[in-house]
């Protein structure tokens, strides 16, 4: 148990800015700063985070919190774990009980999977620099190799002997369980008897693969045997942490480095990242032998719209990385290509040079991928006619795949003065292929639109009973936004006061200052009124149960909840996808103080100080809002209850009671006087 001093240190310290920072590259717009989601996948910036309330929010898929929230989310940790990562990252002391490795194992299974990598990553990197056998096999292998200690030390390389249960003896001595080694890969269950258990990585140098926040996830090991046999490289299967597809080797030594150049390098293994870096080039990941997948080029782009793909000199499995090559395209990304000499990899040049002759042979030989295509091929295409015309339209169609039109152009016209054709011709064929791709994105779209509209079959006896279902819709919507309103002014202007009249004891009118929460409260409460939406109502509650002991909750309270929804609320409440709040009444003033009537349309800040004009606050007029918000959650309820009377009015005619009848006519007609009332103190006319 994590004491609440040190959550509340914890909170405190955190900076959503830094937290978000290390897995999204960001970007200063005015006071706050935006991004590509971690969460859902976006070409166009929806994410945003705000330093000076201490959240994030994303406008695109909902998603928002503060730092420890990001961290369950982005991380699957539980609310103890996520302050455990933000306390270790700002070096925060945790006084609390100490857990045995079997209480820890018992967490959770997920939980339990990486306390078993980590293990592992420390008992093979034991192995590597304490054993006779790692030092002589392992180690010496890095030192051929090149590798400096602190390189061996900063990517945790390791040694596994050429034993059988070297690895799942050492973990079920230090009283980790059997099935969670299985489970995270690491052990391997005998086919032909289960009794017997081997370690899947024996007699092989390890490489651990980490995950964006560092922590390891996987391994890949490689054999130094000569035996063709034996296979040269093998990796963790999918477990419960560790999805290859999703995964770069190195991106979380090279994500700072990534957003600090703009640019990501593509390399294909383990060792062309390390020498990269020892070669001071940190932006480098690797796809570790897996073809380029889509998800892991939309894990580059939250740090980069760059990437630069660097090639060995195997013409045929450069050509095998065009369909990558075209699946970055397709993102929206832009992509160069660097092709090494013969004989050269990324691992072996970087040995070959300096790390600035490394640097300038980079920015020197760098293609778009137009140019590199071109010149790869054209000693194919040589000068058969048919052969270029289908060079040219592979090229058109790689084009076709990048969703920015100005992009496509400038494209177009690098390719028509390469080849030496007519820019038209490769337009119209350009356009000919996208049209296609969009008639048959729209043919799949309307196909799935007809399975989801498929309804069972419901038979005439029963169409009576069914409700107005788009009047109900229509119904809860508007209350729901008359009840959201109330929630947000408590949240957000609950401790704000306001001035409101009452009468003193000789019954003259006097002004108060009265906090904004009291009045809400009160108004509520003597009318009875009711809210209709759980999470509204779970809130209400908590404001009332807190005012009991003296104690106005603020938004801040709500958004260090630990309940998911109270603090999406919370979050929800304090964003804005605009860089100023939308006013209700849209009531401006400009610098020569008149007040100016606007069109009802969303407006940033900078929008309407480009012409001299300066949004009221809307604690300004803060009296206003909360009484008109009263006003008109009290005229739906009225609207309710009249249509409740009405109701219960057929049912009365229905049965001939006229005592009835008069009685429910007569409190419609109240209730209708009411809500003319509270209609033209909210300027609306009623028709009666």
């Amino acid at each position: 148990m994590i004491p609440k001093e040190t959550v509340d240190r914890i909170i405190e310290t955190a900076r959503v800015e830094e937290v978000v920072g290390e897995f999204v590259a960001l970007k200063k717009r005015g006071s706050n700063m935006i991004g590509l989601c971690p969460f859902h996948n976006e070409k166009s910036p929806s994410f945003n985070v705000s330093p000076a309330r201490g959240i994030y929010k994303c406008f695109g898929c909902g998603k928002g919190g503060n730092p420890v929230n990001f961290i369950m989310d982005h991380e699957s940790l539980s609310y103890p774990e996520a302050l455990r990562w933000l306390a270790k990252k700002y070096n925060i002391e945790i006084e609390e009980e100490e857990r045995s490795v079997d209480q820890l194992v018992k967490d959770n299974e997920r939980e339990s999977l990486f306390i078993v990598s980590t293990f592992a990553q420390k008992h093979y990197s034991k192995n590597l620099h304490e054993t006779e056998e790692g030092k002589a096999i392992g180690l010496t292998y890095f030192r051929e190799r090149g590798f400096r200690p602190e390189i061996i030390e900063k990517f945790q390389l390791g040694f596994s002997p050429d034993t059988w249960r070297d690895l799942t003896d050492a973990a079920i001595a230090a009283g980790y369980k059997l099935e969670y080694l299985v489970k995270a890969g690491l052990t391997i269950q005998n086919e032909e008897n289960a009794d017997k258990f081997f370690d899947r990585f024996k007699g092989r140098v390890i490489f651990p693969v980490h995950n964006t926040s560092g922590r390891v996830i996987a391994f890949g090991g490689r054999t130094l045997r000569t035996d063709k046999k034996i296979a040269k490289y093998i990796n963790s299967p999918e477990t419960d942490i560790y999805h290859k597809s999703n995964v770069l080797y190195g991106l979380y030594f090279a994500k700072k480095q990534i957003i600090q150049d703009d640019v990501c390098f593509l390399v294909e293994g383990y060792t062309d990242v390390i020498s990269m870096h020892q070669a001071g080039i940190e932006n480098v990941v690797a796809s570790s032998g897996t073809s380029l997948t889509v998800e892991q080029i939309r894990l580059i782009r939250r740090y980069t719209n760059n990437i630069t793909i660097l090639y060995d000199g195997d013409p045929a499995g450069i050509k095998a990385s065009f369909r990558g090559i075209n699946l970055i395209l397709e993102e929206g990304m832009d992509v160069r290509v660097l092709l090494f000499p013969d004989n050269e990899d990324p691992d072996s040049y970087s040995k070959r040079v300096s790390s600035e002759e490394l640097k300038a042979f980079i920015a020197a030989n760098t293609k778009d991928f137009i140019a590199f295509k071109t010149q790869l091929l054209i000693d194919d295409v040589q000068n058969d006619p048919i052969k270029k015309a289908g060079l040219i339209y592979e090229i058109v169609e790689s084009i076709a795949l990048i969703p920015d039109s100005i992009k496509r152009s400038l494209f177009i016209r690098e390719c028509a003065r390469i080849m030496d054709i007519d820019e038209q011709s490769l337009l119209t064929e350009l356009n000919k292929i996208r049209r296609k791709s969009f008639d048959k994105k729209r043919t799949d779209e309307i196909q799935q639109e007809e399975n989801n509209q498929q309804q069972p079959f419901i038979p005439d006896a029963d169409l009576d009973e069914q409700p107005p279902e788009q009047a109900a819709i229509l119904d809860r919507r508007n209350t729901k936004s008359l009840e959201r309103e109330i929630i947000r002014l408590l949240l957000l202007f609950g401790n704000h006061s306001v001035v409101m009249e009452g009468e003193n004891e000789q019954g003259e009118k006097e002004e108060h200052l009265v906090p904004v929460a009291e009045v809400l409260l009160h108004e509520i409460e003597e009318d009875n009124i009711t809210f209709t939406f759980e999470l509204f109502v779970k809130i209400l509650d908590e404001v009332k149960e807190q005012a009991k002991r003296n104690v106005l909750p603020d938004i801040n309270y709500f958004l260090h909840q630990q309940d998911d929804d109270m603090r999406q609320i919370a979050v929800d409440l304090m964003s804005s996808p605009y860089s100023s709040h939308t006013w209700e009444k849209d009531l401006f003033l400009s610098r020569n103080e008149k007040r100016i009537k606007l069109s009802a349309v969303p407006h940033t800040m900078n929008d309407w100080e480009r012409h001299f004009i300066y949004p009221l606050k809307e604690d300004a007029q803060l009296r206003r809002s909360v009484i008109d918000s009263v006003r008109k959650l009290k005229l739906r309820h009225l609207e309710l209850l009249i249509a409740e009377k009405q109701q219960l009015l057929k049912v009365s005619e229905d049965l001939k009671d006229e005592q009835a009848m008069l009685t429910i006519m007569a409190e419609i007609k109240n209730l209708g006087d009411a809500k003319v009332f509270f209609a033209k103190e909210l300027g609306q006319i009623i028709l009666r």
